[in-house]
């Protein structure tokens, strides 16, 4: 996934309002940290899932129904929280090491 040509598209959202605490940990979701690529969420996790091999066992958890209903429940508008087939992805601060 690290690549020395690519971009990151850092400044078109305010990347310290996206860092979440979620079972203690500081994570950003993977529709966040897929704005910064400038891909589709589900190409990020698929991307990671192949290659899952390159990254430690806690670099991403996906949440569990209680936690995305009371994270929608602290976003009073939310582009990307209506009609979703899974909940999203967390991904740990390791995230990091990637930009």
């Amino acid at each position: 996934m690290k690549n020395k040509n690519l971009i990151v598209n850092a400044p078109s959202i305010n990347i310290e309002n996206k860092i979440l605490l979620i079972r203690g940990q500081k994570v950003m979701l993977s529709v966040d940290l897929a704005k910064l690529y400038g891909v589709e969420p589900r190409v990020l996790v698929q991307t990671v899932k192949r290659n899952i091999e390159r990254f430690p066992n806690d670099f991403m958890f996906q949440l569990n129904d209680k936690e995305f209903k009371n994270l929608k429940s602290q976003i009073v508008i939310s582009s990307w929280g209506g009609l979703r087939r899974a909940n999203p992805y967390a991904f740990t601060d390791f995230y990091c090491h990637l930009l």
